[in-house]
């Protein structure tokens, strides 16, 4: 299992262009993927659960990654955040 904390810094947070982004990316990958913020733990494969967080700049996220193909899903995600968000 493989996980990481990323603060966004979009000033719109993660809405719906890059969630949808977010989501294609994380149905792309074999493994298991979740999103965590303030308890709270969502399938990053779920659209509605991502925009369900209301993620907005400045919050902390935790992903969650478990399968054969964490370790590429994990370093995949983590540069798309750094990217978009």
């Amino acid at each position: 299992m493989r996980e990481f904390i990323y603060t966004i810094t979009d000033p719109e947070g993660i809405h719906a262009r890059p969630a949808g982004e977010l989501v294609k990316l994380a149905k792309s990958f074999e493994s298991e993927i979740s999103i965590s913020k303030d308890g709270k733990t969502v399938s990053a494969k779920k659209i509605f659960g991502v925009m369900g967080l209301a993620v907005k700049q400045g919050h902390e996220i935790k992903l969650t990654f478990e399968g054969a193909d964490e370790d590429t899903a994990a370093t995949s995600l983590e540069e798309f955040l750094k990217t978009n968000l």
